[in-house]
C-alpha cells in the first residue's frame, strides 16, 4: 500500500512555511516588456537625408536650362526567340530624338537584324569606321581601349537597352575623314544585338523627306553652346590683354521645371474603449498600439522613398549616372566606378545586407579590407572613407540581384533632399500627425495617422547607381 505520506514522490508531512511562488505571481506585478515588433529596421536613410520644409505641399526644383540628348535605353519585343525594336523606341538615340514621323521610324526598325555574340566575341573594334548602329538586347559588354601605356583600359559595360554607334546616321562632315570606334566592344555574356547598317540606313534615308529635314536640323543645331553636364553655356573670357569687347550672357532656366508634392501614408488606428478603459495599467494600450503604427507608417516612408515610381530614388537616377558591375558581384572596382559619378561631396552609400556582404565577400577574396567609419557613434563599413549604410527596402529579384545607391545630400551641395511639411494640426512627429476621429457606434476609438512626405534630386549628379549586383553567394573558393 502506498504510503500516505508522500504524494508524487514529494514528502508532504511537513507543514508547509511559506508561501509558494506560484500563489505569489497571482498577487504580483509581473515585470513586462513593452510590445515588440519584427519589423522595426534601423532606417538610415530617414536619419541621414536632410529634410526640407515644403510648405505649400510641393517642392520646385529650378534647374539652368539643359538640352536633352536622349541618353535613355531602348525597348524591344519578342515573339520567341526573335527580337523586334519598338519604333518609338529609337527616339532615344541622340539624332532621332523628337523624331516623329512613324512611317519612317517603322521603316527604320525593320532594317535591324538580330545577332548573337558569346563570351569574349569582338562586336566593334577600336579605330575602324563607324559603319552601323548596335542597339544591345541582352547581355553585357565592355568598352576597351587602349591606355596611356599600351596596355588594354575598361571604358564601362554596356547592357540591355544600352546602344552605340548612334554616330553613323549623322555621318561625317563633308571633306572630312569618317568617324572611327573609340573603343573595341567585347561581349563579356552571351550577348543579343540588334544592328543597322550605315547603307540600310542611307537607302531608307533617301525615301524620307522629313528624315533627311530632321537630321539636318540636328545637324545644324547649337550643340556648342552647351556644358559638358548638357546645361546651357555661360559666355565668359579670361587670360585676355588690353581691352576686347567682352561677351554677353545670361544664365537660362528650364521652361517647365519639376514639382515634387508630397505624398502621403495613412491609416485610422481603431482601439476598443473597453480595452482603453480597463487594460491600461501599467502601459497604456492606445499609446503602445499608437507607437507600433507609427512605426509600421515610418518603415512604409522609407520604403516608398527608395521606391515609388514618382520621386523613389531607384527610379529617379538619371540614366546617364547609372553603371553595371563588371563581372556580377560588388568588386572594389565597381565602387570606384560608382563614385567617378557621385564624385562631388559623395555622403554615403545605401545597399541591401546582401549586397554589403557580397561586397565583403569580394573584399576578402582580394585582400583588401573596406574602411571601418564612425558615424555617430556608430561604425559602419565605408568604401574610401564614405560609409555604406544598410537598408533592406532596395530590392533583390528572383535573379538575386540587387543595386547600390551612392548620394550627395543637402540643397547647399546640390545633393539630395527630403521632403515633408511640419507644424500640421494634432501633430504627433515631424510630418507626421494623430489626429482624433471620434467614437463609433461599435464603441470604437478611432484615430487618423498621416504622414507626408517625398524626395528630390536637386541634380542629376548628385544620385548614381551600381546596376545589377549579384547578391548570391558564389560558393566556396
Amino acid at each position: 500500500m502506498a504510503d500516505p505520506r508522500r504524494i508524487g514522490g514529494v514528502d508532504v508531512t511537513e507543514e508547509q512555511l511559506s508561501l509558494s511562488t506560484s500563489a505569489a505571481r497571482n498577487l504580483a506585478t509581473t515585470t513586462k516588456s513593452v510590445p515588440q515588433m519584427q519589423g522595426i529596421t534601423s532606417r538610415w536613410l530617414l536619419k541621414l537625408l536632410p529634410w526640407v520644409e515644403a510648405s505649400g505641399g510641393a517642392y520646385r526644383v529650378n534647374r539652368r536650362l539643359t538640352y536633352t540628348v536622349g541618353d535613355g535605353r531602348v525597348t524591344f519585343v519578342t515573339t520567341g526567340a526573335d527580337v523586334r525594336v519598338i519604333p518609338r523606341e529609337l527616339g532615344e538615340l541622340p539624332p532621332l530624338r523628337g523624331y516623329e514621323d512613324d512611317l519612317a521610324l517603322d521603316a527604320l526598325a525593320g532594317r535591324f537584324t538580330q545577332q548573337e555574340y558569346e563570351p569574349g566575341d569582338v562586336i566593334v573594334e577600336e579605330g575602324r569606321p563607324i559603319d552601323r548602329v548596335v542597339l544591345v538586347v541582352h547581355g553585357k559588354l565592355s568598352r576597351v581601349g587602349s591606355g596611356e601605356y599600351g596596355a588594354e583600359a575598361v571604358h564601362g559595360t554596356l547592357a540591355d537597352g544600352d546602344f552605340f554607334g548612334e554616330q553613323a546616321l549623322v555621318g561625317s562632315d563633308e571633306g572630312a575623314e569618317p568617324a572611327t570606334w573609340e573603343h573595341t566592344v567585347k561581349a563579356l555574356t552571351a550577348v543579343t544585338v540588334l544592328s543597322m547598317s550605315e547603307a540600310d540606313f542611307q537607302e531608307t534615308l533617301g525615301q524620307s523627306a522629313s528624315l533627311r529635314e530632321h537630321l539636318d536640323a540636328y545637324r545644324a543645331s547649337p550643340d556648342r553652346a552647351s556644358n559638358e553636364h548638357g546645361e546651357a553655356a555661360i559666355d565668359l573670357a579670361s587670360g585676355h590683354d588690353g581691352e576686347p569687347v567682352l561677351p554677353g550672357t545670361f544664365v537660362d532656366y528650364e521652361g517647365s521645371p519639376r514639382e515634387y508634392e508630397l505624398s502621403v501614408a495613412q491609416t485610422v488606428l481603431r482601439v476598443h474603449t473597453r480595452v482603453a478603459d480597463l487594460y491600461n495599467e501599467p502601459m497604456d494600450q492606445v499609446e503602445q498600439q499608437l507607437r507600433l503604427t507609427v512605426e509600421a507608417l515610418r518603415e512604409r516612408q522609407e520604403h516608398e522613398l527608395v521606391n515609388n515610381r514618382d520621386f523613389g530614388l531607384l527610379h529617379n537616377t538619371d540614366l546617364a549616372q547609372r553603371v553595371h558591375t563588371r563581372s556580377g558581384p560588388p568588386t572594389p572596382d565597381d565602387m570606384d566606378d560608382l563614385l567617378t559619378l557621385v564624385w562631388k561631396d559623395p555622403a554615403f552609400f545605401l545597399a541591401h545586407p546582401k549586397a554589403i556582404a557580397a561586397f565583403g565577400r569580394e573584399c576578402s577574396a582580394r585582400g583588401v579590407y573596406p574602411d571601418s567609419v564612425d558615424v555617430g557613434g556608430h561604425k559602419v563599413p565605408g568604401w574610401r572613407g564614405v560609409p555604406i549604410f544598410p537598408c533592406n527596402k532596395i530590392p533583390v529579384s528572383r535573379t538575386a540581384t540587387s543595386s547600390i545607391l551612392l548620394m550627395r545630400t543637402g540643397e547647399a551641395a546640390q545633393g539630395v533632399i527630403g521632403l515633408h511639411q511640419t507644424g500640421l494640426p494634432d501633430e504627433y512627429q515631424p510630418g507626421l500627425s494623430v489626429r482624433y476621429m471620434g467614437i463609433d457606434d461599435k464603441a470604437l476609438i478611432n484615430y487618423l495617422v498621416s504622414c507626408y512626405y517625398s524626395a528630390a534630386v536637386l541634380v542629376p549628379d548628385a544620385l548614381g547607381m551600381l546596376e545589377s549586383v549579384e547578391v548570391a553567394h558564389g560558393g566556396a573558393a
